[in-house]
């Protein structure tokens, strides 16, 4: 499946973010914080990066199950389409509903949630387990009978939606409110407000909530987050942090029965203190501390550089074999946690630095045709980085948290 194309989504997605934030300095509104808008895109790109590598799996389970398991043959006719559309929207409420009410597909959907911001940069906060969870969901879909191509372009189309919901700079838009998911209704779904949790569970259309009795009108002012706030930046954290509160959480529980009830039941079951028994054992500290502005910087512009080469390896997937991905793969996710290891001033940075140039350094041996000179250069740098890896360390640490 091509897919090359979705490329442009990047600086497509960019431009209304940086469209956004001018637009609420000019209203004198304070919707974005640098680090956790950060932290946001970072989760953002990593799912991107994911998504490309498993696009053609998702495509090949639709295919295989309309194929084999396909109730009708649906052709692609205009009713169809309107048709699979409204199956589409029908079965998200479902997924998004049970990913609020069910611990096991909260565990993948709390990350979208964790942001204490509201604005174009949430909409990036989804995770490759999500998306998992969700094609198990879109699944009916090929059983009823609508093709694979049916079923991929009407995600992408109604997987763009939700990006511009997320958003405090549009207000009520009228008569939409009746029937449509509008700005104003989702900023009441990411609210951790009494009256607002558990609410709007819609993607495109609201009329399944208001069905469902699940709908709530925005009234007061909403306040963003989880109801039990998680002040990292770790990127691995972000992801896992629930999956083992959840694992904890079980062990405590005496029968299968119990077990069972917490895995599959509410997250309102869940004891508040196994937040605190993870962090003890993974030595998680929560705190989000200010940076000098060339630390900022330094994390901003390494944004850049993986913005950029993700958009390289999505447009020319098709050209690159197996360690090139792989490679690339690594040198993102490196990246990444890099920038929320800077940003909470860790001290085991540099061991991520130092695997970082060693996959610069392998891509680099990996094309020493043509950069034989430089990729000896590269390793001599990490041979010797590696005899004296303390002394650097040091050195490298006091360059960075001169404090």
């Amino acid at each position: 499946m091509d897919h090359k194309y979705l490329a442009f989504a990047i600086p497509l997605f960019l431009v209304f973010m940086f469209l956004e934030y001018f637009v609420s300095r000019q209203k004198k509104m304070e919707l974005f914080d640098l680090h956790r808008s950060i932290a946001n895109v970072s989760i953002g790109i990593l799912e991107r990066l994911t998504d490309i590598l498993t696009v053609a799996l998702f495509y090949g389970v639709y295919d295989y199950l309309q194929k084999n398991f396909g109730i009708f043959q649906i052709k692609p006719t205009i009713a169809m389409w309107i048709l699979l559309f409204l199956g589409t929207d029908f079965v998200w409420y479902w997924y998004h509903r049970l990913a609020h009410e069910m611990n096991v597909f909260w565990a993948v959907h709390v990350v979208h949630h964790q942001s204490e911001d509201f604005n174009y940069t949430v909409s990036a906060r989804i995770t490759l387990l999500q998306s998992v969870v969700r094609t198990g969901f879109w699944c009916v879909l090929p059983i009823i009978g609508f093709t694979a191509p049916m079923i991929t372009v009407m995600l992408l189309i109604h997987g763009l939606y939700p990006f511009f919901v997320h958003t405090q700079v549009v207000g009520k838009l009228g008569v939409l409110e009746y029937f449509m998911v509008t700005p104003s209704h989702h900023r009441v779904h990411h609210a951790t407000n009494d009256n607002y949790l558990d609410k709007n569970y819609g993607d495109v259309l609201i009329i399944w909530d208001k069905i469902f009795g699940t709908f709530q009108k925005e009234e007061e002012k909403p306040v963003y987050g989880l109801t039990h706030q998680l002040k990292t930046y770790s990127l691995l954290w972000q992801h896992f942090h629930f999956v083992i509160e959840l694992w904890l959480m079980v062990k405590t529980q005496k029968t299968i029965k119990n077990k069972l009830r917490i895995i599959f039941g509410s997250p309102v079951l869940m004891d508040p203190d196994m937040r605190d028994r993870a962090e003890k054992i993974f030595g998680i500290k929560q705190h989000q501390v200010p940076l000098q502005k060339r630390l900022n910087n330094y994390v901003i512009w390494q944004m850049i550089v993986v913005l950029i080469t993700l958009f390289i390896f999505i447009l020319f997937d098709f050209k690159l074999g197996a360690s090139e991905k792989f490679l690339f793969t690594a040198f993102t996710i490196l990246s990444l946690i890099n920038c929320g290891a800077i940003m909470e001033q860790k001290k085991w940075i540099f061991a991520v630095e130092f695997l970082r140039m060693l996959v610069v350094g392998s891509a680099l041996w990996l094309y020493n045709a043509d950069y034989q000179i430089v990729t000896f250069f590269i390793l001599a740098v990490l041979a010797l980085l590696a005899l004296f890896y303390r002394t650097v360390e040091e050195r490298y640490l006091s360059v960075v948290y001169p404090d």
